[in-house]
């Protein structure tokens, strides 16, 4: 009796969970008799994933910051490179993190396992020369945003543009009176949300920026209110610590980010996906950064994009204000953040437009082309 397709899945981080929960359940959908090894978190394995150990062990954060991570991360790739090897799996889908996954997809690639990367890569924007090393690595690279392919075409990789899972999932006019019902937050006046990540070095370093951004605002702006979604319990005590000695009129919630959004008024947002997930509901938001001295030294000779929030990249012009390390003070963020309560249509009237692009039934594209070229080996 034959065995099932096995499919081997790597992913780093909570966003690469969520991506490959929804490729697995779409996978199953169109190949009922599939078998699913590898590296994820809960929804993964609620999706069936028999994980080698824990996700947590490879969410590391900043080019310095993994070095004191270094001897661990080497020593369970080259365990899961053995595993793999010796299991064979029809493909092998890395999930992001690409600097633990590429590696390990070009070690499988050259003793013939098909390999796919979900997620490019900043490639396009820092370190151009790794699309040679991904040529190698990737029998196909699958892009979440349309430059991203266009980049790849332009270097002989093989990439399908598949767009992006939240897309599908957050309403294209979300509804602010039914959050805020649920919330229990009051239907008339503003709500700002803060968003400062969802890692512990990111609330770190934003978290008190963020909460002292809040109160200048509210010296600006007597009747305003805030709310902080926590990514997790260990984020919420983080913060309920930075909040002790302070009387702002601010709700914690346990999760629930995208209800968050959907209530309030406008974003004060760390970079990265959750700036996405902003441009979705159609919010307007004000970026911030801010990563250890070193790293951004390193990073800022290294970068060529001449933006860093995805709003930006996706426009590819000055559309959302980006605060970046010590640009990034609670008077810059109050003073941009103000007048967007007021005239955030400036910012969001194009929002509409990327959330259709990227809306493609992003999970289903993702599996038919990994069938496609298993089916083709």
């Amino acid at each position: 009796m034959a065995r099932p397709l096995t499919v081997a899945l790597v992913a780093g981080e909570a966003s690469g969970d969520i991506l490959g929960s929804g490729l697995m359940q779409a996978l199953r959908s169109q190949h009922p008799d599939v078998e699913f090894v590898g590296i994820g978190g809960p929804r993964m394995e609620a999706q069936g994933l028999k994980p080698y150990f824990p996700m947590e062990r490879l969410a590391v954060m900043g080019l310095v910051e993994v070095l004191g991570r270094l001897p661990e991360l080497l020593a369970r790739r080259k365990r899961l490179l053995k595993t793999f090897l010796d299991l064979r799996p029809d493909v092998f889908i890395g999930i992001d993190a690409p600097d633990f996954n590429l590696d390990l997809a070009l070690r499988l690639r050259r003793n013939g396992i098909k390999t796919v990367h979900y997620v490019s890569p900043s490639v396009w924007a820092w370190r151009q020369k790794r699309v040679l090393k991904i040529r190698d690595a990737c029998d196909l690279m699958l892009t979440l945003f349309p430059f991203e392919a266009k980049f790849y075409d332009e270097h002989q990789v093989s990439v399908r543009f598949v767009g992006h899972p939240l897309a599908d999932t957050i309403p294209l006019a979300p509804d602010r009176v039914a959050a805020r019902d649920a919330l229990n937050l009051p239907q008339e006046g503003s709500i700002v949300a803060l968003m400062p990540g969802s890692r512990g070095g990111e609330v770190g370093r934003l978290g008190e920026l963020f909460i002292a951004a809040a109160d200048r605002l509210r010296s600006m702006r007597p009747g305003i209110r805030f709310v902080v979604p926590c990514a997790n319990p260990e984020r919420r005590a983080q913060l309920e610590q930075m909040l002790v000695g302070r009387d702002l009129p601010l709700t914690l919630l346990d999760g629930r980010s995208h209800e968050a959004l959907a209530a309030c008024n406008a974003v004060l947002i760390a970079s990265g996906t959750a700036t996405l997930e902003a441009l979705l509901y159609k919010r307007p938001m004000v970026v911030a950064y801010s990563v250890a001295p070193l790293t951004f030294r390193i990073l800022k000779r290294m970068v060529r994009s001449p933006y860093v929030a995805l709003p930006n990249l996706l426009a590819q012009r000055l559309l959302v204000p980006e605060l970046l390390q010590d640009a990034a003070t609670p008077e810059a963020m109050a003073q941009l953040l103000s007048p967007l309560l007021d005239n955030g249509d400036v910012q969001t009237e194009g929002f509409d437009a990327i959330h259709r692009t990227l809306r493609c039934d992003a999970s289903n594209e993702a599996a038919s082309a990994v069938l496609e070229l298993v089916r083709a080996s």
